[in-house]
């Protein structure tokens, strides 16, 4: 029984092993695979016709073929035939095809979103958590219909934008 790492389940040379080398290329492999990682789609169910060494997919559901009951795993074709990489919490990747991050998250690939509590650009915040509804304009004396009109645009741009609440 091969000993693997308990993350990554990258085998282990072992005492007294023959042929470490053997060993030592397989983890070499996976781990050319998982540093910055990056995937060719997300969309293939099936291996496709003509891999070549060192590309990556992330398996589609239904997996069919050599990639059956390997659904939401990486595949990985090398020299000697495919490998593959079980997703762990976290894992992140480029999909090349879609020109998107994938991370593996609460059991599911999740494509093309970002988690985040801010974003800064060049050091400055310039989206932070969601803020609070606006009420829109009402009352008055004086009726100002082309300032309400715009304000009501601006309010309504900022709710689309997710930025406050409706």
């Amino acid at each position: 029984m091969t000993e693997t790492t308990s993350r990554l389940v990258l085998p282990l040379l072992q005492t007294a092993q023959a042929q470490k080398e053997i060993t030592h290329n397989e983890a070499l492999l996976l781990l050319d695979a998982l540093v910055h990682a990056s995937a060719e789609s997300a969309d293939l169910a099936a291996p496709p016709a003509a891999p070549t060494p060192g590309q990556t997919w992330l398996v589609a559901a239904p997996a069919t073929g050599e990639w059956a009951g390997r659904a939401d795993a990486l595949a990985v074709f090398t020299t000697g035939g495919w490998r593959f990489i079980a997703p762990v919490e976290g894992l992140a990747l480029w999909l090349a095809d879609r020109a998107l991050p994938a991370v593996y998250r609460d059991g599911a690939w999740v494509i093309g979103s970002l988690a985040a509590t801010r974003l800064e650009i060049d050091g400055q915040q310039v989206v932070g958590a969601r803020q609070g509804a606006i009420a829109d304009p009402d009352g008055g004396t004086t009726v100002d219909a082309e300032c309400r009109a715009a304000l009501a645009t601006l309010l309504a741009t900022l709710r689309t934008h997710g930025l406050i609440e409706t």
